[in-house]
């Protein structure tokens, strides 16, 4: 059967709490099997035949009504996830997976969204985008980024991201 990561986008910041063991009790309940969550920040794997769209749709639904607020859900496949991890533009940032992220979007990526930022000197950090991926090299880290918070700003919160550590967890977790 294949196997999915589900990635929630703004759990566990503030008050929009939602606790992993809830969340796994969520996606068993709607039918999902073979689930496990990975950190505190909203990853989840599980196995499905239904595909990537209707898993999110379904557990977006599930968690505004168990919850009371909205929290969108971007699902990748194993092979997705995997693609997206062979395609890194940046190879020499993973050697620290801290300083490379990932922000995964829930559609493909409108090139008028981050058009406007290839004008921008970021220098030393940079971006790159795949199908529905944006890659951030951000050699001084994510907190003190210009670039993250003008991508997430160019992408009006269509994606949810994540660092390189995450990433490749998430794919040991999937080819298990």
């Amino acid at each position: 059967m294949p196997t999915h990561v589900a990635l929630l986008r703004g759990v566990n910041l503030g008050k929009r709490r939602v606790s992993m063991a809830e969340l796994k009790k969520r996606l068993e309940g709607l039918g999902y099997t073979d689930v496990s969550t990975y950190v505190q920040s909203g990853n989840a794997v599980l196995t499905s035949k239904t595909n990537e769209s209707r898993i999110a749709a379904e557990l977006e639904a599930e968690l505004t009504k168990a919850f009371g607020f909205a929290v969108p859900v971007i699902v990748r496949s194993r092979a997705g996830l995997a693609d997206v991890v062979r395609d890194n533009p940046f190879p020499d940032a993973a050697a620290d997976p801290t300083k490379l992220h990932v922000s995964f979007l829930g559609k493909p990526l409108d090139p008028a969204w981050l058009g406007h930022l290839a004008d921008v000197n970021f220098t030393p950090e940079e971006f790159a985008t795949r199908k529905r991926e944006v890659y951030l090299s951000l050699p001084n880290g994510l907190g003190r980024s210009k670039l993250a918070g003008a991508v997430e700003k160019a992408l009006r919160g269509s994606g949810t991201t994540r660092n390189w550590r995450t990433v490749t967890a998430l794919l040991d977790l999937v080819n298990r």
